[in-house]
């Protein structure tokens, strides 16, 4: 499927990814906007967010071949391009 498409799978809590990649069980995925609580800010974050609850915007996230959770995900050019995206099932509980 084309990147569009795949976008918005994604949006809608799907994870995606794409044939033409070489790293094995890499994927991406949507996470919302949300809001953490000013009592559940962790000391490193509130360093930079003094005060209050912090509102976090949605992001991308992908999941890399070496298994790291890597925030801040951003299509490249051929990903845009690219038409072998498609859509992967949920994982199960405790499955990464």
């Amino acid at each position: 499927m084309k990147f569009a498409e795949a976008l918005e799978h994604a949006k809608n809590g799907e994870r995606i990814a794409r044939d033409g990649w070489n790293g094995k069980g890499m994927w991406v995925c949507f996470m919302p906007s949300m809001t953490v609580a000013a009592d559940r800010v962790n000391g490193r974050t509130r360093a930079f967010v003094p005060d209050g609850d912090l509102h976090v915007g949605g992001y991308f996230v992908m999941w890399t071949a070496q298994g790291v959770w890597q925030p801040g995900w951003l299509a490249s050019q051929a990903d845009m391009l690219a038409e072998d995206w498609n859509t992967l099932p949920a994982p199960n509980e405790g499955d990464e």
